[in-house]
Parts: structure tokens; sequence; C-alpha cells
């Protein structure tokens, strides 16, 4: 609890159109920024943690790194790879840490990336096996169980999810990171595509090329550090014994359920001490939800608290008149990070640099990245 920190934060740009750039051209560069804006140099990271897109060792030869005493590859959401890194920390295997991922669009999400032969021949050498058709992973999960959210509480609907979709792109509107920034309103989410019933193409993220990384250390040792530390005052993951879309007993008993109780019984602080949510959203479904498991309503009513708390001359919600959600657009608009554009843009608000969305006076940032089933996750910030 606050003894480690974020003390460097770097990023690159996030496209969904680059076709002359490889995925770790992106990882090494937000690495190489993140390490700059740490104020420590190169020679001072002793620890990495990547995802699985560039693996550690590669990380190390790549930015010439002489000596690591801790590192790991870790899979996804980015807070995973975050408290791996805080735990290296706080066991003393290492002193300051790397966290870097990257995203790269698959040719089957992107009709650019679909163009570019050097990503087409990547997935065709690749283990096949991924997209098995008996398989409900992913959209077709997450579809069904929205179905039967509905379904047990008939007076939610599709506009609950619009609502979040069109939070999301008015956020992303004052974020020039974003890769959708053009206004949408509830009608526009009514007509849009349909993907897989009761999802449309708004309901899920973007594929993007583009990458994260942040630079961790005690928080002793970024008091002497050039940023305001971003503290980790909490964190934790969730599983239940069925981890699986098909195999979840019941959308009520997920990894969501099993993060919540875990992080308030590990922090000092409380829903009401949050001046910041942000909710995952690899699909709109997943961040409605959210907002019922952290406990800002009660269950089948997430729907209702949002059309009470939402601005609508901002197009946006804002929980009791001031608490943001997703100020920088969320996976739906900034783009798809799986979770680290959220861990970027909490530190970089709770530093005071997020510009014209700043959101004012805020000390504290409530995360909640990842899904349902095998990912879920929660973290509290906080700045002194």
């Amino acid at each position: 609890m606050d003894q480690v920190a974020i003390v460097g934060v770097g990023t690159t740009e996030y496209t969904r159109h680059s076709t002359d750039r490889s995925s770790s051209s992106f990882i090494l560069e937000a690495c190489a920024n993140a390490i700059k804006d740490s104020g420590l140099s190169r020679d001072d990271i002793d620890g990495i943690c990547a995802s699985g897109s560039m693996s550690a060792y590669k990380v190390q030869s790549a930015l010439g790194i002489p000596e690591i005493t801790w590192w790991d590859n870790v899979s996804v959401p980015t807070s995973f790879l975050l408290i791996q890194a805080m735990n290296a920390i706080l066991s003393g295997s290492a002193t300051a840490v790397l966290v870097c991922h990257g995203v790269y669009r698959n040719p089957s999400l992107s009709r650019s990336a679909a163009s570019d032969p050097f990503r087409v021949r990547t997935v065709e050498l690749a283990p096949r096996g991924s997209n098995n058709p008996e398989s409900v992973f992913g959209p077709v999960g997450y579809a069904a169980w929205t179905s039967q959210y509905f379904h047990q509480f008939p007076y939610t609907s599709r506009k609950d999810l619009g609502l979040i979709a069109v939070n999301n792109r008015s956020n992303a509107a004052l974020n020039d990171h974003a890769v959708m920034r053009d206004a949408i309103t509830l009608d526009d989410y009514m007509a849009a595509r349909m993907v897989r019933e009761p999802l449309c193409i708004l309901d899920m993220d973007i594929p993007i090329d583009g990458a994260d990384a942040f630079v961790v250390t005690s928080a002793k040792r970024a008091a002497d550090l050039p940023n305001r530390p971003v503290l980790i005052h909490a964190a934790t993951a969730g599983q239940t014994k069925h981890p699986e879309e098909e195999s979840t007993i019941s959308i009520f008993d997920t990894g969501q359920n099993v993060v919540m109780k875990s992080l308030w019984e590990k922090s000092d602080l409380k829903l009401s001490d949050m001046d910041i949510f942000f909710p995952y959203d690899g699909f709109s479904t997943i961040a409605l939800n959210w907002f019922e498991n952290v406990g800002y309503c009660a269950r089948g009513e997430a729907g209702d608290f949002i059309r009470s708390n939402w601005n609508d001359q901002r197009q946006r919600i804002e929980i009791d008149g001031r608490i943001l959600v997703n100020t920088h657009g969320g996976s739906l608009s900034e783009g798809g990070t799986q979770g680290s554009g959220h861990l970027r843009e909490a530190a970089v608000q709770l530093r005071g640099e997020a510009g014209e969305r700043q959101a004012p006076g805020i000390k504290t940032a409530l995360l909640v990245p990842g899904g349902f089933f095998f990912n879920a996750s929660g973290l509290v910030f906080r700045v002194e």
C-alpha cells in the first residue's frame, strides 16, 4: 500500500493506418519515452515486464540495458504487468522496473492491415486453432452474456450500452491521442452496424497500432525524481473456478466480483473517496457491469445509474456531477490497448498533465481493467 509508484510514462502515436512500422518499433519508442520521462537512465533499469508481443529479453537487448535482476512476460490486460512489477519492487527482486505493452492490428480486424502482405503472412505462419469455431471466446461470449443480462433485467436495453459509447466518444474529442474523435449520438449508436446481436460495431474496441510503457520504483526513491509520484495504493486480480465464457456459472459470479471484494479489503480508501473512474471497455457491456460490481449501484441498475448521472449538454457521464469516466475515450474511442491506455490516462490525470481534458482537483483514481472471466483486475492510484 503506497510503497510503489509510477514515475515514468511513455507512449507512441495510436494509428489505424500504419503499414511501415513493426510492433517492436512502437514498443521500443514507448519504452524510451517512459525512461526519459522518469528522470532515470537506461542503466538504472534492473527489471522488465513485457507482454507477449515483445519479450523482456528482446526489450533489454534492443534498448541496450546493461543488466537486469528480474524479468517476466505476462499476459494482458496491462494491469497484470504493472502488478507483477509492483511485486518485484516490494520483494526486492528489482529496484526500477520497465513495464511495456504494444498492440498491433490483426489483418482479420482491419482493412488496412489486411492489405499489408507482411502482416498477412505472419498470421498464415501462426499456430492454427486460435479461431476454433466451437469456441465462444471474445465477442461471441460477450454477446451471449449481454443477451442474458437483458433477459434477466428487461428494463435495460442497448441504449444503456449506447450511453457508454457516446460518453467515451465525447471524451475522446478532447484527446489528440484518440483515433476516433468525431462526435456520435445515441441515434448514431442505435443505427450502427450490428456485429453479433446485441453488440454493434460501436460496442467493440478499435484495433490500432501503438504502445505504452511505464517505469515503476519505490515510493521512497520516487520522491527524489522529477515527476509527481503516482502511488499504487491497492492492486489485485480476480478469477473464479470457471473463468471461461462457456463455463461461467453466472454473470454475477465472475472475476469482477472477486476483484472488488479483494480490492476494497486491501485499500484504506473506499468508493466514495474516488475522484475519477476507469472501467474497462473492450466491450461496452464490460463497462456496464463494472459500474455495478464496483458498488456504484445494485445489480441490473447500471443503466438507470448512468442516465441519472448523465450530463446531456456535454454528452458524458459525470458521477455526482464531478467524477468523470474514461476521460481518454477508452478502448471504444481512443483505441483498444488492452488496458494500457487506461493506466496511462490515470497516471497523466493524477499528475495534472491531461490538458484540455484534465479533471480538476483529483487525487485518487479507480481502475478496473479486464473483463468478466480470466482477466479481471482492480487498482487504486493516488497522489499526495
